[in-house]
């Protein structure tokens, strides 16, 4: 399997090697296959571009991510601060595979509008705080891992939206339709 040595595994950002214990190796093998389900259009793709805006503060990223077989480092940086935790001022690296699975849902959808993002990262903290005051936040929140975003596109309607992420079969998606958002995730199939 590719980005497999020995114990280690490549990281798909910077090609560098991580050394991971015993565990971790199927973990790692699990995840590297993961990665690799991405939608045939944007896995034959030599770059994969995403444009995204934070509803609150305006920050925006609208750039390449992705070139020549791998994720560029600094691209991952820039969209990490766009969809850091707003109520902790923090960052942390977030999932490449949300970013993947959101490209395809523009794709998808024929959008080539910036997604409006309502939440990206949570540290568990906010989270807490957040599933305290509604029922409607897992306590579990892939949010917290840096694998999940609430977010919108302009011009498409929410359903559609959440029907066409529903059918690429990438991860976890939740339609808000009262709110008028859908929920991403890179997590395990399934929807709500």
């Amino acid at each position: 399997m590719a980005g497999i040595i020995g114990h280690g595994a490549l990281c798909p950002c910077c090609g560098a090697e991580q050394v991971l214990p015993r565990r971790g190796f199927l973990a790692a093998a699990v995840g590297v296959a993961a990665a690799l389900a991405v939608p045939p259009a944007l896995a034959q793709a030599s770059t994969r571009r995403l444009k995204v805006r934070r509803q609150v503060t305006l920050d925006s990223f609208d750039g390449v991510y992705w070139r020549d077989g791998r994720y560029d480092r600094d691209a991952l940086r820039q969209l990490d601060f766009v969809f850091r935790d707003l109520s902790a001022a923090e960052t942390t690296p977030m999932d490449p595979r949300l970013f993947d699975l959101m490209a395809a849902v523009a794709q998808a959808v024929d959008s080539d509008e910036a997604y409006e993002v309502i939440s990206g990262y949570r540290t568990p903290e906010t989270n807490a705080r957040n599933a305290g005051r509604s029922r409607r936040v897992s306590a579990v929140s892939l949010h917290m891992s840096g694998m999940a975003a609430d977010c919108r596109l302009p011009d498409r309607i929410s359903m559609q939206m959440a029907r066409r992420a529903a059918d690429l079969q990438l991860g976890g998606v939740g339609l808000y339709r009262r709110d008028g958002f859908v929920h991403l995730d890179c997590g395990p199939v399934r929807r709500w």
